[in-house]
């Protein structure tokens, strides 16, 4: 895990997120968040899901039937309300740190950037249908995404985890190691 910076006090009265995760898809996001929610005893929002429930049909659903800018809209909105109305801990879909206005509104916030090899990702995930983006040639096409977002993800992180060849659990802890401001053990 690369070390965390100093992450943006909020406003009294300001309800934001403990972590906002970002990264590519199968890093890990959703599984991550998960647990890292049960273990602090928070929600989990992923902004996937919210996009979802406003537009009352799937991701894949809105690609398809309205194409990647509408999606891309309402994927701004949603991490938009998460990000200044959810105090727990925030999945974002892979592709929103893309806009410039959510890149702005990342700023101050916990930032962790999960990071994952394409060997990884694609044994995660086996860059299903449920990926618009990478419905032809998924390792290819991963592989330009990664080249496109890497520097965003990094740019934008608070904290950087390695989730190659980690547990959940591995990655939760280092995760809640980087909020009590102490490095995890070797071999957490």
């Amino acid at each position: 895990m690369s070390a965390p910076t100093q992450a943006g006090t909020s406003r009294p009265g300001e309800v934001r997120p403990l972590v906002v995760l970002t990264g590519p898809p199968g890093a890990g996001k959703s599984t991550v968040g998960a647990a890292l929610a049960s273990r602090l005893g928070v929600d989990l929002l992923d902004t996937d899901d919210l996009v979802e429930q406003r537009a009352g049909v799937s991701v894949p659903e809105i690609f398809v039937e309205q194409g990647e800018a509408a999606f891309r809209g309402l994927e701004r909105d949603a991490v938009a309300d998460a990000l200044s109305g959810h105090p727990g801990i925030v999945s974002l879909g892979g592709g929103a740190i893309l806009d410039p206005d959510t890149q702005a509104r990342l700023a101050g916030h916990r930032v962790v950037f999960l990071d994952v090899s394409l060997r990884h990702a694609a044994r995660r995930s086996g860059f299903d249908q449920g990926r618009p983006l990478l419905a032809l040639n998924p390792r290819g096409q991963w592989l330009q995404l990664m080249a496109d977002r890497r520097p965003i993800y990094e740019r934008l992180a608070w904290a950087r985890v390695d989730t190659d060849d980690a547990s959940v659990e591995h990655v939760v802890e280092q995760i809640v190691a980087a909020l009590e401001g102490r490095e995890p053990e070797v071999g957490e």
